[in-house]
């Protein structure tokens, strides 16, 4: 293989990253992973990322994830300088992340319009709540908030229980890979097929988690059926849950394959329950559901965590083990495909975060360092590729441009 045919596959792309604490960065982080040069343009104040969650030694964890393989400069894009200076990067970008609320860029002078006059190769991921059309586009956003109005929420969790949200970014980060799969759609558009010309997406952070909730609209539109909050069962088959083993620990059983069925209720029934007439088929183990969770359970019930684990193993039937962090760094299978990783970091040393994923056997992913200090590459960008001298940035920075 060549040195040019070794390199990361989006090595010589350019990416601004101008987006705040989840959905955005994230999208740049997948993009800096796989070689882009992601700057990350931060207002002088900072991301409040860098505040957000497990802090060590005044530096937020989550950033330094969230923002690595970036470079990292200050930028208040309030000011007429800070605009002009924006507009010089832009000249030379490839592809511009934003989440600022919808008309926000444009009375800035940096919306779209505005910025494909100038670059037109340029394209722009524009990251909302609720998208940059429809009655709800000016509202304020989160992933929380979308992982409610998606219908995510509300089916989530326990029979007779709340609507319950997750713990984690969890909306963000699907919006994050749906925005890095549709930029690269959009590059293919502008490069492979030589157009030449970038465009604007509109990302909104409720649409893709709501395409993942799957054929509910369809399902309501035949059927008139509104899909309801189950727990850890399913509507679909059985059984399908989490269960207790006898020393404390949790596993997950899913059985959507007609031979893992029978070799889960062979393991723990016997022959006889897998051939029980009640058990055939998936809409009628779950109309049994009482029943089949009963049997699987009081078996796993019996047995300790090892135990469960070793004998699903040799029946070759489907489970795993619901894991906390620390389970997750013991893991062999996690080590051994090195699925956590030791990253350089400027201010806490070495660091261990996830991998980049998914591998490629050509052109893998690298983690070259955690998230940026900020304005750490102020000098480096802003003064050696954009010209601006020491006394000019130290300048700027004074005036609250940087």
């Amino acid at each position: 293989m060549t040195e040019q045919e070794k390199q990361p596959p989006l090595k010589g792309l350019r990416v601004i990253d101008a987006a705040t604490v989840i959905a955005g960065p994230t999208l740049g982080m997948f993009l800096a992973d796989f070689g882009a040069d992601v700057i990350k343009v931060e207002h002088p104040r900072g991301d409040v990322l860098r505040v957000t969650g497990h802090q060590k030694d005044g530096h937020g964890l989550w950033f330094k994830m969230a923002n690595r393989n970036k470079r990292g400069i200050t930028l208040n894009f309030s000011t007429e300088k800070g605009q002009a200076l924006f507009k010089e990067l832009i000249k030379t970008t490839d592809v511009l992340i934003e989440n600022f609320r919808t008309g926000t860029m444009e009375r800035w002078g940096l919306g779209w319009e505005d910025l494909k006059a100038i670059n037109p190769r340029l394209v722009m991921v524009r990251v909302t709540g609720f998208g940059q059309t429809g009655p709800y586009r000016r509202r304020p956003g989160f992933g929380t908030i979308a992982e409610a109005f998606s219908g995510f929420a509300a089916i989530t969790g326990a029979e007779d229980g709340p609507p319950t949200l997750p713990n984690f970014g969890l909306a963000d980060g699907i919006a994050a890979a749906y925005g890095a799969f549709a930029t690269m759609f959009a590059l293919y558009h502008r490069d492979a097929r030589g157009t030449g010309r970038g465009q604007y997406i509109d990302l909104s952070i409720y649409e893709p988690i709501f395409q993942l909730l799957g054929p509910q609209p369809l399902e309501y539109d035949q059927l008139g059926v509104v899909q309801r909050r189950k727990g850890n069962r399913s509507d679909n088959n059985a059984p399908r849950n989490t269960y207790r083993t006898k020393d404390g620990h949790w596993v997950a059983i899913s059985t959507n394959a007609p031979a893992i069925v029978t070799r889960v209720l062979t393991l723990c029934g016997g022959p006889e329950v897998a051939a029980d007439p009640r058990f055939q088929t998936p809409a009628d183990r779950v109309k049994h559901i009482d029943e089949v969770d009963g049997i699987v359970g009081g078996w796993i019930a019996e047995r300790d965590l090892d135990s469960v684990l070793d004998e699903f193993e040799k029946a070759e039937a489907a489970i795993g083990p619901a894991y906390t962090v620390d389970q997750i760094f013991e893991d062999p299978q996690y080590r051994a495909r090195n699925d956590i990783v030791e990253v350089p970091d400027v201010d806490l040393g070495t660091v261990r975060m996830t991998n980049a994923f998914p591998f490629m056997s050509e052109t893998p992913a690298e983690i070259r360092h955690a998230g940026p200090q900020k304005g750490e590459h102020n000098a480096e960008i802003l003064g050696d590729e954009l010209g601006l001298g020491a006394g000019e940035l130290a300048a700027l920075k004074d005036e609250g441009v940087i």
